[in-house]
């Protein structure tokens, strides 16, 4: 007791602990903030909620047993998942997927991708206190999930990427279908999103100047994606490291260009992900065209009745919807991996969370977490 200090008593900070029930956090998070007032001094993101343990339940499946938890990871866009593990084992395998369902995977993977923005950028508007425009992005994220589920039968969880093809063709028709989707998205649900949301004087003030991550953080903390193409760098595989024929489709990577404030802000992220969506548009309609002139083939014909692969180790990296998604695959020889590790994009991002954090406003670290479009079954994998 002697060496109680009364002035150490004498302070105006706080600690608020936000999560892991807050519905602002994006899933099971908690956020422990230090706070003066309504400033946040420092913030300190508490993971690990979900348990989810995928890398070890990789080692006690098989490699096709892998692709349901793989599903699992990214539960808003699943087919993203599957399609790395699949050409991880591919690359180790040494098989080449046909033309066709290549294609096939193209065109899965960029409605995938559409579905994913929609909701990131639909809840956001919702967290920043908008609701309407989340049920305009909400109305087309339905109607591709209706052209997943005629494909394969489900709607979120998928299993539809299989080491040397996919679980379905095609069904008949799903190619007039989907460019009847993008017709309606190309003329009314994109020029909607940016008189709604990328236009609205409201949403660029509010988020033009807040949570700003410059190119040598998203740099030094390996952020990828929508969140590093937000920061002004043209960053993305598809381009980059192109698998799956990318390198033959014309598209543009968007980045952020700070027209209303500083580059890699809230906005920017959010404007890279509003634009993404009209160039994975451009994507399917070219890849579409093909899939018209293209000869049906059976899409399980490079499938192998056991898939073992030989002794040895491969890292792939493909571009998901939130970012670059790694996997490290390790075999012995068995019908089991060896070993799977998985770099999550989200992981990366929230590394730099404290950062950009530090000195918001209480209102803006829900701003921040939402422009980082976080899933926590990535996180805690």
């Amino acid at each position: 007791m002697a060496d109680w200090d009364p002035d150490a008593l004498d302070t105006d900070e706080m600690i608020l602990q936000m999560g892991p029930q807050h519905p602002a956090t994006h899933g099971v998070l908690r956020v422990e903030l230090r706070t003066d007032g309504e400033v946040v001094r420092a913030a300190r993101p508490h993971i690990g909620y979900l348990h989810r343990c995928f890398e070890k339940h990789c080692e006690n499946v098989d490699y096709p047993g892998v692709m349901p938890y793989a599903d699992r990871l990214d539960y808003c866009a699943a087919m993203g998942n599957t399609l790395g593990f699949a050409l991880a084992v591919e690359k180790l395998s040494g098989i080449e997927p046909s033309p066709y369902v290549n294609t096939i995977r193209v065109v899965m993977a960029e409605l995938q991708r559409i579905a994913s923005h929609t909701i990131a950028v639909g809840t956001y508007t919702m967290d920043i206190g908008a609701f309407t425009p989340f049920l305009h992005v909400i109305r087309d994220r339905e109607k591709i999930l209706d052209l997943f589920e005629w494909t394969c039968g489900a709607r979120l969880l998928y299993n539809y990427n299989w080491v040397g093809g996919v679980s379905h063709d095609l069904p008949h028709g799903f190619v007039k279908a989907a460019r009847d989707l993008l017709r309606e998205f190309d003329a009314v649900t994109f020029p909607e999103l940016l008189d709604l949301i990328i236009h609205n004087r409201i949403f660029v003030r509010r988020l033009s100047h807040v949570g700003v991550c410059s190119p040598e953080l998203a740099i030094s903390h390996d952020l990828t994606g929508p969140n590093l193409r937000g920061s002004g760098l043209a960053r993305d595989l598809r381009k980059d490291e192109p698998y799956c024929g990318y390198e033959t489709y014309d598209f543009d990577v968007c980045v952020g260009t700070g027209q209303y404030g500083p580059v890699g802000s809230c906005f920017d992220r959010n404007w890279v992900r509003v634009v993404e969506m009209r160039e994975s548009s451009k994507i399917l309609h070219q890849a579409l065209d093909r899939l018209e002139k293209m000869e049906r083939t059976d899409v399980h014909e490079r499938v192998p009745k056991r898939v073992k692969p030989p002794k040895g180790e491969v890292y792939f990296r493909s571009e998901a919807p939130r970012g670059q998604l790694g996997y490290y695959v390790v075999s012995d020889g068995n019908v089991n991996p060896y070993r799977v590790k998985v770099k999550s994009p989200c992981f990366t991002a929230m590394s730099a969370f404290h950062h950009l954090a530090k000195g918001l406003m209480i209102a803006d670290v829900i701003a921040l977490i939402g422009s980082l479009d976080i899933v926590l079954g990535e996180i805690d994998r």
